[in-house]
């Protein structure tokens, strides 16, 4: 698993997508998330703006796993 820190205590899901180059743009972070491609610590959560916080486990497509540090 691979981490990814953030600069702050909170990022929004759609906006850590990109910075943790999971994703090319935000449109496409907009429809995976809207289809339920991504997870947030185990669940999906289709809420682009959804707030992440450190310790949070990201999945992508089920393979790429990130967690967010600070």
């Amino acid at each position: 698993m691979r981490e990814v820190a953030i600069g702050d205590d909170m990022i929004r899901l759609g906006q850590f997508l990109k910075l943790a180059d999971l994703i090319e743009t935000g449109g496409e972070a907009k429809v995976m998330i809207a289809v339920g491609e991504v997870t947030v610590n185990g669940e999906v959560d289709t809420r682009r703006g959804r707030q992440l916080r450190p310790g949070d486990v990201v999945v992508v497509n089920g393979k790429k796993a990130v967690k967010i540090v600070v």
